[in-house]
């Protein structure tokens, strides 16, 4: 039997990795956020990102991929990126 994942979430929205993006946000909603990890520095045996790209993006399949992207920012720090993602995509849902 194959065993279900529990996903990881933050504030109520799903969090999905797949190497260095990062997903925020429901593909079901109008709006997610993606980060991309840009630069990282060894901390012991962990690997910090100081660099992130983040991006609010619509979700509609027939919008071309350079129209998605509505807002667009760089941050110093994963959890600067992730705070200021959850904004984004907080007003861009509660907007509908």
């Amino acid at each position: 039997m194959a065993e279900e994942k529990e996903l990881l979430s933050y504030k109520g929205h799903p969090l999905m990795r797949k190497d260095n993006l990062i997903y925020y946000g429901s593909m079901a909603d109008s709006h997610i956020i993606m980060m991309q990890i840009l630069e990282t520095k060894k901390e012991g045996d962990a690997d910090i990102a100081t660099r992130v790209s983040v991006e609010l993006q619509l979700t509609d399949p027939n919008v071309r991929a350079k129209d998605r992207i509505v807002k667009k920012s760089e941050k110093d720090g994963f959890f600067t990126a992730l705070d200021v993602g959850c904004v984004w995509l907080n007003r861009a849902l509660s907007s509908k």
